[in-house]
């Protein structure tokens, strides 16, 4: 049982007396004592049965006076009851000694075997106390207690990227809620210091912009929101009509950027939301046509059925745009965009950082796959493979 664990670890503090999820037990008998008892149990019991064995034999000892191999050896030979009074004595004594064997080596094993569970106990209640950025590591070869510090310390790293998430959504959803009303404000100031020199209907029409886009994000957040706490209302459906509609929707935006059109859409039967994927396909041709070239862009939809997966179908949205780098699955964060946090000068190239995460969400709710893949010469080719009729 050679295994080290993972450096700078530390003992937690004891819970509270009053913390409700940590409720209080008696306290009893502990698993090393449990084991040193059963172990030293087992070897009494093993050798009493020895010893029994012994004894019974030695009762088939005929019982009549022995006398020594040599007829000049005065000495009186034991008789059989000598003996097993001998043997009962030795046994009592081997018992005992076997008792303290069993005792002392019990403890010792039992420490030896428990002492990787206890690394992973003391890492457990660091996590309890919001610490996960410590991993117990413990090696040497495959067994169950490896297999369960691997699990737990993949465990503690899904939670770490989990809460660090969370606390970005937080940080980066105060900050998109706050913009527009510190827009509106500063605007609204600077309009009560001069009232006479504003442009009234320009000003009217700048609050009610920035105060849609204040709605779109909590619009956005709510339907991010819900996407994980309920499951879509599925039915058979045809990704290929699904595309279509999305793409009617985005024809007169692609002709104002001057991009250009590609389509093979062929019929993909699939099982799922028509609203929520309707709403997946519109989101993805945004951000295709957001994050295209300036001039001479191209977007291609496709939809068929999947050729790698019999009984799925896929949608892929591929556009032409700048080269991003090699890894670009951090892009499903909320508020994440394509150059950085800052929203685009443009209003009409401006996004609010959602539309890509709640297509991961859309797909995760329908028990789907998303790939993203960033093109060599630029741009981006995103793949939803979902389950079929």
């Amino acid at each position: 049982m050679n295994r080290r664990s993972a450096p700078h670890r530390a003992t937690a503090a004891a819970p509270a007396a009053d913390d409700p999820a940590r409720p209080l037990r008696p306290r009893r008998l502990t698993a090393r004592m449990k084991l040193t008892l059963t172990y030293a149990l087992f070897v009494v019991v093993a050798g009493a049965f020895t010893l029994a064995v012994i004894y019974l034999a030695m009762r088939f000892v005929p019982n009549y006076p022995l006398t020594a191999a040599n007829p000049r050896d005065e000495s009186g030979a034991p008789s059989r009851q000598e003996i097993l009074q001998t043997l009962l004595k030795a046994s009592g004594l081997t018992l005992l000694l076997l008792a303290l064997v069993g005792v002392g080596g019990g403890w010792f094993i039992a420490g030896r075997v428990l002492r990787p569970l206890q690394d992973i106990t003391r890492a457990a209640k660091r996590a309890a106390d919001g610490s996960l950025d410590h991993r117990i590591g413990l090696t040497g070869p495959r067994d169950e207690f490896t297999d369960l510090s691997d699990t737990f310390d993949t465990m503690l790293a899904r939670l770490q990227r989990s809460f660090d998430a969370q606390q970005r959504f937080a940080a980066n959803a105060s900050h998109e809620l706050r913009t527009p009303l510190a827009i509106n404000r500063t605007m609204l100031d600077v309009a009560t210091a001069d009232p006479d020199g504003q442009d009234y209907p320009r000003l009217v029409a700048r609050l009610r912009e920035t105060n849609q886009r204040g709605i779109e994000v909590t619009d956005a957040l709510l339907q991010l929101s819900a996407l994980d706490h309920t499951s879509p209302a599925t039915q058979p459906l045809d990704l290929a009509d699904t595309a279509r509609e999305a793409l009617d929707l985005v024809r007169e935006e692609a002709g104002t950027r001057g991009i250009t059109l590609s389509t093979d859409i062929r019929p993909a039967p699939a099982t799922g939301d028509g609203v929520l994927l309707r709403q997946l396909t519109l989101n993805l041709l945004h951000n295709a046509l957001r994050h295209n070239l300036p001039t001479g862009g191209s977007l291609s939809l496709t939809t068929e059925p999947d050729p790698a997966h019999p009984g799925r179908a896929v949608l892929t949205v591929t556009n032409t745009g700048p080269l991003l780098p090699d890894t670009v699955d951090h892009l499903t964060e909320p508020f994440l965009r394509g150059s950085g946090r800052l929203a685009e000068k443009d209003p009409a190239r401006r996004g609010h950082g959602l539309g890509l995460a709640i297509v991961a969400g859309v797909v995760r709710a329908h028990h789907g796959d998303l790939t993203l893949t960033p093109n060599r010469g630029g741009g981006l080719t995103a793949r939803v493979s979902l389950p079929g009729r």
